[in-house]
């Protein structure tokens, strides 16, 4: 990934509850969005979702998996990076690519996605902080497409404002205490009990 000149040591992508300016949501990062939501707001199913939090392409920085039964929750920002790699695939871009230009974002740390846009000639993946960079890009001839990531922001946004979120503190809803919650566990607990 083409780094800019100056690297700004900022927020990593990652870091769970943390969002720089511009980018808090319904009380500063205070929700997450779950899976289902997630995939809606993004326009990817929910087998790519799974696939990706699973590989550690895009992982939930609200709350992840933790077994049978927990739901993920996703930050707005993760919703912003995952509508990135959807755009970056949707133009033929390798996963492996899009792999490294994410984990190169995460490693540096960025203190604001809304000013960066992503250039690509459909192999490699440059980042650009500035108009000047991206002509700098344009006239080498590498550039085939651009991704501003504040207009993801803007549609994630959009798409938020119709689906439903909720409080990042929240706790996973206790496992019902009956053991039997189901016809197949049903025939199991007949079946052991003689």
């Amino acid at each position: 990934m083409h780094e800019p000149r100056d690297p700004d040591p900022g927020t990593k992508l990652d870091e769970p509850g943390v969002a720089p300016p511009g980018w808090a949501t319904e009380g500063d990062g205070a929700v997450g969005y779950r899976g289902v939501t997630a995939c809606h707001a993004v326009g990817i199913s929910y087998r790519q979702l799974d696939y990706w939090a699973r590989t550690g392409l895009v992982v939930p920085s609200v709350r992840d998996a933790s077994g049978s039964g927990t739901q993920r929750l996703y930050s707005f920002r993760d919703l912003v990076v995952l509508k990135v790699v959807k755009r970056l695939l949707d133009a033929g871009v390798s996963l492996q690519n899009i792999r490294k230009a994410i984990e190169a974002l995460r490693s540096r740390g960025v203190e604001d996605l809304a000013g960066i846009t992503l250039i690509s000639d459909g192999t490699t993946v440059y980042e650009c902080r500035s108009p000047e960079e991206v002509v700098d890009l344009l006239q080498g001839g590498q550039g085939v497409f651009g991704i501003a990531i504040g207009g993801a922001f803007k549609e994630i946004q959009g798409s938020l404002s119709h689906l439903p979120s909720e409080p990042a503190t929240s706790v996973e809803p206790p496992v019902a205490a009956d053991p039997v919650g189901d016809e197949l566990a049903a025939r199991r607990a007949r079946r052991r009990a003689g």
